[in-house]
């Protein structure tokens, strides 16, 4: 937690800017919002995947 405040601490928004200008320069426009989909339903499956470990633990059959 006090790594996270620290480095956080660190970015300023000139920082923050900086970075963003060179992910868009680095993948363009078009392929931002491809990765971001492609993340979102990661972590969509992740929890899914959560949530049936600890429905079966608690010995209920996961849906299918």
């Amino acid at each position: 937690m006090i790594a996270q405040t620290f480095f956080l601490g660190m970015l300023g928004p000139w920082q923050i800017v900086l970075i963003v200008v060179v992910v868009l320069l680095l993948f363009g426009g078009k392929k931002i919002p491809e990765l971001m989909r492609g993340l979102g339903s990661g972590i969509k499956e992740f929890k899914d995947a959560s949530k049936e470990d600890e429905k079966l633990e608690s010995g209920k059959e996961p849906e299918a």
